[in-house]
């Protein structure tokens, strides 16, 4: 009979709901979370006790890359008495989260006879729970997906390792946090999922969350495949820049590592970019260390001469020293201290030897060319190259 006993009671706290807790006199009943994608999410609570609940706090904490662990509190409102419930709502306007954040959460509750129970954490994802969707998976890359086949999801993962594989060949930089990406099916979906999306947006790179969301839609592979391997170049560099101490990445190098993760420079993008320095529309380095125009064509040279600045690095030098770079930039050394201290020339000097590098080759590509002719277009680079550097390397080709 005793043995009979202790089984049922052993069976009672087996069926014990596990969101019920209690200390003393405090019990809580019931804790839940509901999520309205992509507007809000609403934490509830109810909770019981012997003597009037007076005070009901909500902490909580996201699972993001931060200099520092912190937590946030909420105090929801609510009619104090011995049986109580109380609601908090993240307004999503006020702080969005990206769909597949996770996060961990727990309750403060205390009495008027100063007993006070402290939940313990759960984890919660904030999940767009509008679509079914699927999951393919391998080395540090997620790809979720609700439509299209399972060879569509299986490409755009290819994409992402190759991308993965090229950096780390080209430059040593490695992916150090697991990456989630979210492919919707359209640009529609995609701004569906965005609190106050614009009408351009095409993707969202949440870097601190190490998530993408962006529309792909299986007819549009690939432009997918590129896109998937940009955006992961670039949470790769930021990544491995993560620092307090460190400022934000010049754009022409992050967008020209995030260029390069796609794969080599077309020879369309180098005839354009040949053209523009005949122009004279070249940039100065320092003038895309801040963000690109918006102007389409200018935008669209802006990331040609970013990704061909990075190979020149690439192919001219160490391949290490690209990933030297980065660290230097995550100890807080500013672009000309990291880039003497490697190269041995400061922006300006990066300014001279990349134009240099590509003029040379223009010029031993454009044989029927007049030295007038050549000789303009080499000084058409925007005072990057002087008079003296310019007519001494022409001469050195023979002009």
């Amino acid at each position: 009979m005793k043995k009979l006993v202790i089984t049922l009671i052993l069976i009672a706290l087996f069926l014990i709901p596990a969101n019920v807790f209690a200390i003393d006199d405090i019990k809580i009943l019931n804790s839940s979370t509901k999520i309205d994608f992509p507007n809000s999410l609403a934490f509830n609570i109810k909770a019981e006790s012997s003597s009037p609940i007076t005070r009901i706090r909500l902490r909580y904490e996201v699972d993001k890359m931060t200099y520092a662990h912190v937590f946030a509190e909420a105090w929801p409102e609510f009619t104090q008495g011995k049986t109580v419930s109380a609601r908090w709502t993240w307004d999503m306007r006020k702080g969005s989260l990206p769909p597949g954040a996770t996060l961990t959460y727990w309750w403060i509750v205390e009495n008027s006879s100063g007993n006070k129970l402290e939940t313990s954490k759960e984890v919660f994802t904030f999940d767009d729970t509008r679509y079914k969707w699927q999951k393919v998976a391998r080395d540090k890359v997620s790809i979720y997906w609700y439509q299209g086949s399972r060879s569509f999801a299986d490409e755009l993962l290819k994409a992402s390792l190759d991308a993965l594989s090229r950096l780390a060949k080209d430059t040593g930089a490695t992916l150090e946090n697991p990456v989630s990406f979210y492919i919707y099916a359209n640009y529609q979906d995609l701004r569906g999922s965005l609190v106050a999306p614009e009408e351009w947006t095409g993707g969202v790179a949440y870097a601190g969350f190490n998530i993408i969301s962006i529309g792909i839609s299986p007819s549009n592979l690939d432009w997918g495949k590129k896109a998937v391997a940009h955006e992961l170049g670039h949470l790769v560099t930021h990544q491995i820049t993560f620092s307090p101490y460190g400022a934000d990445l010049p754009p022409w190098l992050d967008e020209g590592l995030a260029m390069h993760a796609e794969g080599e420079q077309s020879q369309d993008d180098r005839d354009a970019l040949v053209k523009a320095i005949e122009n004279g529309r070249i940039s100065t380095l320092r003038s895309l260390s801040s963000p690109f125009s918006a102007d389409a064509e200018e935008a669209y040279y802006a990331y040609a001469q970013s990704q061909s600045v990075i190979e020149f690095l690439i192919n001219k030098y160490s391949k290490d020293k690209i990933n030297e770079l980065l660290l230097l930039l995550k100890d807080g050394k500013t672009m000309d201290e990291a880039l003497i201290k490697i190269y041995g020339f400061d922006l300006n000097g990066l300014d001279e030897a990349w134009a240099q590098s590509m003029m040379a080759k223009s010029v031993h590509d454009t044989t029927q060319e007049t030295p007038i002719y050549t000789l303009t277009r080499y000084l058409n680079l925007a005072g990057q190259i002087s008079l003296h550097r310019a007519i001494s390397d022409l001469s050195s080709c023979g002009v």
